[in-house]
């Protein structure tokens, strides 16, 4: 039996992308700017660039997790429609959106026991949960169950790895993921921290070097050295409104390994609030994170 795929915008899944695919859901997520509350649809994706000239002129953001209410109201329409539900969460190192489903579910299933809902935590965010469900549709398509794409994305989420490099320290400042001296002073020396995401699922800095350019190149290097498998791969990348350095990252990578293909993603404000304008982030497989 077939099943539907449900996310969530932290994954910065685009239009484009969404529109190639079937059965799938993505849910809203609420954002503050400057205290103005706001709710994030996948269909906003064209206001992003006024988001980042918001961000780039000193305005505040701030972000909030998936409600139950909506997480229940697309989980009960799917399942009474006599549908699976196979939600893939952004990382709870990062969000309580999965515990939001969680909870979701066991109310559907108070309601209707018989109604089938798995909840994975992808312990990734942005493009990387995108990958994580890119492999999910994959495997769908090739007629597993929800049951086998489950447990394979369970026993596998180790083996997706995300790199990513800000512009901006004064963002990772405000999510407290930097002190204030380490922002200033990385400001005024153009230092650019190179960070991954662990095992937890959480944003960890591993690296810092100086200067765009070298940056970017040290992601790169990073997939080089760490992809398998080293040919063929289908490689995510997102960026906080910075096409042109997405796009130099991604020729970078082609000169290194024989990819399959390559996707763009822009950050949405649930991931873009926390980063900031000029991230770029890249996701690829691997052994282990």
């Amino acid at each position: 039996m077939s099943f539907w795929i449900v996310t969530d915008v932290g994954s910065d899944i685009s239009l484009d992308y969404f529109k190639r695919q079937k059965d799938m859901r993505i849910l809203p997520m609420p954002y503050r700017v400057d205290g103005a509350e706001k709710l994030y649809n996948m269909e906003d994706e064209p206001t992003l660039s006024r988001f980042y000239q918001d961000l780039r002129s000193g305005k505040m953001a701030t972000t909030a997790q998936v409600t139950v209410d909506d997480a229940f109201t697309c989980f009960e329409e799917l399942t009474n429609q006599g549908h699976q539900v196979l939600y893939l969460g952004l990382s709870s190192g990062l969000s309580g959106t999965v515990q939001s489903a969680q909870t979701a579910k066991d109310m559907v299933l108070e309601k209707n026991p018989k109604a089938k809902v798995t909840v994975v935590d992808s312990l990734l965010a942005s493009a990387g949960e995108a990958l994580f469900i890119h492999y999910a549709l994959k495997m769908r398509d090739e007629g597993k169950s929800m049951e086998e794409t489950a447990k394979w994305l369970v026993n596998n989420r180790q083996r997706f790895l995300s790199w990513f490099t800000v512009d901006d320290l004064d963002f990772l400042f405000r999510g407290g993921r930097v002190s204030r001296t380490s922002a200033l002073l990385g400001g005024m020396m153009r230092i650019k921290p190179i960070m991954h995401v662990n095992h937890e699922g959480k944003l960890i800095p591993r690296e810092k070097t100086t200067g765009r350019k070298r940056s970017l190149r040290m992601l790169a290097d990073k997939v080089i050295e760490l992809s398998n498998p080293k040919e063929g791969q289908t490689v995510f990348i997102s960026h906080g409104d910075c096409r042109e350095d997405a796009d130099y990252l991604a020729g970078l990578i082609k000169e290194g390994l024989k990819v399959k293909d390559i996707e763009f993603f822009t950050l949405g404000p649930i991931i873009g609030a926390h980063a900031g304008p000029g991230t770029v982030a890249v996701f690829f497989m691997g052994d282990v994170r």
